[in-house]
């Protein structure tokens, strides 16, 4: 069978990556809502809905795939989920060095990114815990992940881009050239992620380490006002 449907089936992906947020105006158009004085917490609701949309729509799209590499994960699930996390704890060391070196040493601020996704946490932690705890790995394994990986059959080569077109998405917004150098620690933990995929043969491993990354990060975060909850 000819790739070309491969690479077509890819660049719809990215395409729908990139423009999912024109889902968030069903929700606008059907509830007649003024996106210009629209509240924080309705912004975040329709990025959330604009991600359920988006995971939807690709879990639909690779179906037959995901079914095949869910047996694969189902049948050897200890060993995967043990390749994963090792996988995870290194890209999470790199991740966590490079952040330290970058911040103290040469940026001397947090990444834009996760300034913006602590912003968006302190404003509705738990429509944020469903949108990048849950949404986020699907849409994000299968787009950097399961395409790149159907695209680009070199091993190496599938890594390394997988890895560093990751970390770049999630600087690509900075504003300040230095913050750039924050591609390091993101595209470290998106080699690991792509690494397990590529010796499990299943994006359910790299899916599930990266919901149990995100996952963890955004309950340390809303901890603080979890704790305080509880003591009134």
């Amino acid at each position: 069978m000819k790739r070309a449907p491969i690479y077509i089936k890819g660049i719809l992906t990215l395409f729908l990556f990139f423009y999912s947020d024109y889902f968030t105006y069903i929700p606008i158009f059907l509830f007649k809502i003024n996106i210009k004085n629209a509240s924080a917490n309705t912004n975040v609701l329709l990025q959330c809905f604009a991600s359920l949309m988006l995971a939807i729509v690709l879990l639909l799209l690779y179906y037959k795939d995901l079914k095949k590499e869910w047996k694969i994960f189902k049948d050897d699930f200890r060993n995967n989920v043990d390749i994963g996390f090792q996988y995870w704890l290194l890209g999470l060391g790199v991740m966590v060095i490079s952040n330290l070196i970058l911040r103290y040493l040469v940026v001397h601020d947090i990444a834009s990114n996760e300034q913006s996704v602590q912003n968006l946490i302190h404003i509705s932690p738990w429509i944020m815990l469903i949108n990048a705890g849950v949404l986020a790995p699907i849409i994000e394994e299968i787009c950097f992940r399961k395409t790149f990986r159907d695209m680009i059959p070199n091993k190496w080569a599938f890594v390394l881009t997988s890895g560093i077109f990751f970390g770049f998405l999630h600087v690509a917004s900075s504003s300040n050239i230095l913050s750039f150098l924050y591609i390091i620690p993101y595209s470290a933990l998106g080699i690991a992620f792509a690494l397990m995929y590529q010796k499990t043969k299943t994006v359910f491993t790299s899916m599930s380490m990266h919901f149990f990354h995100n996952t963890i990060l955004i309950l340390l975060s809303i901890l603080p006002s979890l704790l305080s909850f509880i003591r009134f």
